[in-house]
């Protein structure tokens, strides 16, 4: 009985321990009149984030106002991989890019012809 009850209080201190708040150790944040921002921070396990953006026209009228970001994230997989993403937020959509993410195979030879063909037609 005593082995269950000491293995229950150590069970319960190992998860209490799990659940620990992860430090910061750097953070700087920095907001301008005109809207544009920076942050960045770094946690304790390694952890890093970043990010930029500003105001941009991203349509025709003036009024078509959004705002453009870029940044970056990384951390360290259960595996001890780094795994880090670089990413673009602007009128063509998010885009990420990271050495772990797949990438499309190159389009064949033929369909790069046609479409350049179409496009000197003018339907494109």
């Amino acid at each position: 009985m005593k082995f269950i009850i000491v293995a229950a209080l150590f069970s319960v201190a190992l998860a209490a321990k799990l659940d620990e708040p992860i430090a910061i150790v750097s953070s700087n944040i920095e907001m301008k009149e005109d809207g544009s921002y920076s942050f960045d921070f770094e946690s304790a396990d390694g952890t890093k984030v970043s990010e930029s953006g500003s105001q941009k026209q991203v349509g025709p009228k003036p009024e078509d106002i959004g705002t453009v970001s870029k940044g970056s994230y990384s951390y360290t997989s259960p595996d001890g991989v780094v795994i880090t993403v670089n990413w673009v937020a602007d009128e063509k959509g998010f885009q990420a890019t990271g050495d772990h993410l797949p990438t499309p195979p190159p389009m064949p030879e033929h369909v790069v012809k046609m479409l350049a063909d179409l496009k000197a037609a003018g339907v494109l």
